[in-house]
């Protein structure tokens, strides 16, 4: 005779507070995004989780509300980069959608990432915003005009500047970052002559930063070098193109080239590398971002840590409160960051990480 079980009876979201502990709102808090629990709280609620193996029962609360239970993230690629270009992956939006991934996987929501290239993408962000609950953008990918109608569509998160009365926002102190960075360059290195090479023309955070710059370099008495010539794409080809074509053009390099961000400086540094021009003797080079690979260059690469992965969690804890109805008491939030010192900037190997 085959013995037959009687089956479980499905565990609820009270099960995991008796066994946490802790009071149905706070387990709720956690499991759905909302509010700000603490780090204490999650971890007990977590933890509990696994202990019991709880799977909330996603497909149900989906009907009962109406919800796809998905989230688009999209992110603009260089204007000549492929997709088959594994070199010139995007790092920084990587991480910060493994954070996105990571918070949705609590909530039994899926990710749809989609890259936009050159061209309007309204019409691909419209159709996007039909086949998801909300959406979080990497950049300034559109006007205010055609954000705010995307948003009359979708909740939207963009990680870049500030919200809008129809959005909301994540993303770093570019100010206070930049700032810290030009002042280690020119107190601490003696640099007179700094160039900003940019990420994209339009996007905030780049801008930002550039402001930062030449308002800190001048202050210190630095001269501080940016304009159209120094616009990049936040990617490693798009820094190398630039310096390659300052160089054709028999321009003289500044001391130091402070980049956009970390991929950028990876592809100054190889096209200086490849003109025999020696960073940090000749020519220091920094970055933005302290992706993993920064500290395994040769020489190390001195940058502003952003939290990125914290940048993806809070982005989609944000957008789920948005979706699900829940308050939302903080719809700008600036993450702060530090300087890395290591050797690119002319510091020795025992430097600050």
């Amino acid at each position: 005779m085959v013995e037959t079980r009687k089956p479980r009876t499905a565990l609820t979201i009270y099960d995991v507070a008796r066994h946490a502990g802790l009071s149905i709102a706070s387990v709720s808090r956690v499991l759905n995004g909302s509010g700000n629990p603490r780090s204490e709280t999650r971890e007990k609620v977590m933890l509990a989780v696994r202990e019991l193996s709880y799977v909330p029962d996603g497909a149900a609360r989906a009907l009962s509300n109406g919800l796809k239970e998905v989230v688009g993230v999209v992110f603009r690629r260089g204007d000549d980069l492929g997709f088959e270009d594994e070199a010139e992956s995007p790092l920084f939006d990587e991480v910060v959608t493994r954070g996105i991934e990571a918070s949705a996987q609590r909530t039994s929501f899926d990710v749809l990432i989609s890259m936009i290239g050159t061209g309007d993408p309204t019409a691909r962000l419209s159709a996007l915003a039909g086949k998801t609950d909300g959406l979080i953008l990497h950049d300034r990918l559109i006007s205010g005009a055609a954000l705010a109608r995307l948003a009359a569509q979708v909740p939207v998160v963009t990680l870049v500047g500030k919200s809008s009365p129809e959005t909301m926002s994540v993303n770093s102190d570019n100010q206070s970052g930049m700032r810290a960075l030009v002042r280690h360059l020119v107190a601490d290195h003696g640099y007179t002559s700094i160039g900003y090479l940019s990420g994209h023309a339009d996007s905030p955070d780049s801008l930002a930063r550039a402001a930062a710059l030449e308002t800190e370099a001048r202050e210190l008495g630095a001269k501080p070098i940016v304009g159209p010539r120094w616009t990049g794409d936040y990617s490693a080809r798009g820094g190398a193109r630039v310096i390659a074509t300052l160089l054709g053009t028999d321009r003289r390099l500044p001391r130091a080239i402070v980049c956009a961000n970390d991929q950028t400086a990876i592809g100054v540094m190889h096209a200086l590398a490849q003109r025999g021009i020696r960073v940090p003797d000749e020519v220091a080079v920094t970055g933005f971002d302290d992706v993993a690979v920064a500290r395994h260059l040769h020489p190390t690469l001195t940058t502003v840590r952003q939290p990125m992965r914290e940048m993806g969690v809070i982005a989609f804890d944000l957008l789920h409160a948005a979706i699900t109805g829940a308050a939302v008491v903080q719809r700008d939030v600036v993450l702060p960051v530090e300087l890395v010192v290591r050797e690119s900037c002319g510091c020795n190997g025992s430097a600050q990480e």
